[in-house]
């Protein structure tokens, strides 16, 4: 009679586990394009428990498209995906455990899913490709690049050394952001996975700065998150974001626009605790990019806004920006190259320049720009020399 007892409260422990509420958990709307990227840490992680959580997560959350990190067990994947009605999916098993995507058949019309950078030259910054996916989404095309970078390091980039942690994450984000310029130029481009590599670190050991300081072209959609606090980084453990989503100037418009949301998906808080999300689902939190897409060029409206030009540039102790009189109060904001605002003021209607004596600030790359309420110039680089 113990003997059953016993039993049978395991039995509802392994069923409470598996039942967790995830009613207030979403994501996804039928309006938005949302894109999530998510480690799911060697899946299944502690075995049905996991696929029941991961399945309900997947529900819940309802996103357009998933971009995964870490499929190991691609049978249990398989099976997982065959009990999920009105998603499909691609994978490919690799070194490390795989990439692939989740999507929404029902929103999402596929053109292409491929991977680059494949053959044995690219191993060392790629020991899993980048996966690519091409796709509809109300009459517009999107590319999506799924990665998962080399791991770990000493937070010091050593160029002399190919097989430093840093070094190879740097050869990698520069392999993408040259295909991309190659091929999709004026494409709606978003680089998206765990890319292992802090935004914040100084730019001689930044992996990203090739990216960062194409500022015109490129912009970390995750900045807000980095700079914020850390509470909502994707990487508690240590605690870091790894994470990232870039976005094209293509996809500039979308991303400013009021609706759009940039935000890491604390999933863990629908969990008794972290330790508890961290044994039976990841040790990564997802963090998706949600917007309603426009139909205008975002580049084409940059352009169409006030020319903004900087005298001197480089310069020490100040410059000044010159631009078309203004019509309305305008913003003038400054950001390091970590994506994080370090200036701003208000310029007046009627002003055609502005001086600026930065008072503080190491020597390096800044960018600047213009900003109204509607109209956004394309930032500008700026480079202080102490």
């Amino acid at each position: 009679m113990k003997k059953s007892i016993i039993i049978l409260i395991i039995m509802l422990f392994q069923w409470g586990l598996q039942a967790q509420n995830f009613d207030n958990l979403t994501f996804g709307t039928d309006s938005t394009l949302e894109v999530v990227t998510w480690n799911i840490e060697w899946f299944p992680k502690n075995g049905t428990t996991t696929v029941n959580y991961v399945t309900q997560i997947i529900e819940a959350l309802d996103v357009d498209i998933l971009a995964i990190q870490e499929i190991d067990d691609t049978n249990t994947f398989k099976q997982m995906m065959a009990n999920l009605d009105g998603f499909d999916y691609y994978f490919r098993s690799g070194y490390f455990a795989g990439l692939g995507y989740i999507y929404k058949t029902e929103f999402i019309e596929i053109n292409d899913i491929y991977q680059i950078y494949t053959t044995n030259p690219y191993w060392r910054p790629f020991p899993r490709a980048p996966m690519v996916i091409d796709f509809n989404f109300q009459n517009q095309n999107y590319i999506v690049f799924d990665n998962h970078f080399k791991c770990c390091g000493d937070g010091s980039m050593n160029l002399n050394n190919p097989d430093d942690e840093e070094t190879r994450r740097y050869e990698a984000a520069n392999l993408l952001k040259e295909y991309i310029d190659t091929h999709f130029a004026d494409k709606n481009v978003m680089i998206v996975g765990d890319l292992n590599d802090l935004l914040e670190d100084n730019e001689q050991n930044n992996v990203f700065k090739n990216i960062i300081n194409d500022f015109q072209n490129y912009y970390f959609a995750t900045s807000d998150i980095v700079t914020g606090t850390n509470a909502n980084w994707s990487y508690p453990s240590w605690p870091s974001h790894l994470d990232h989503i870039i976005i094209t100037n293509e996809l500039f418009d979308e991303f400013e626009n009021e609706s759009s949301v940039v935000q890491t998906i604390r999933i863990d808080d629908y969990f008794s605790s972290w330790s508890q999300y961290d044994k039976y689902v990841s040790d990564h939190r997802p963090v998706g990019f949600k917007f309603t897409p426009n139909a205008t060029v975002g580049l084409n409206k940059l352009e169409a806004t006030k020319k903004l030009t900087v005298r001197p540039n480089p310069f020490r102790t100040e410059t000044t920006f010159e631009f078309e009189t203004l019509q309305d109060n305008t913003h003038l904001e400054i950001y390091d190259i970590r994506g994080q605002l370090i200036f701003t003021d208000i310029i007046q209607a009627g002003e055609g320049q502005y001086t600026w004596s930065p008072t503080n600030g190491e020597s390096g790359v800044y960018f600047s720009r213009l900003r109204t309420n509607s109209e956004t110039t394309i930032p500008v680089k700026l480079l202080i020399i102490r």
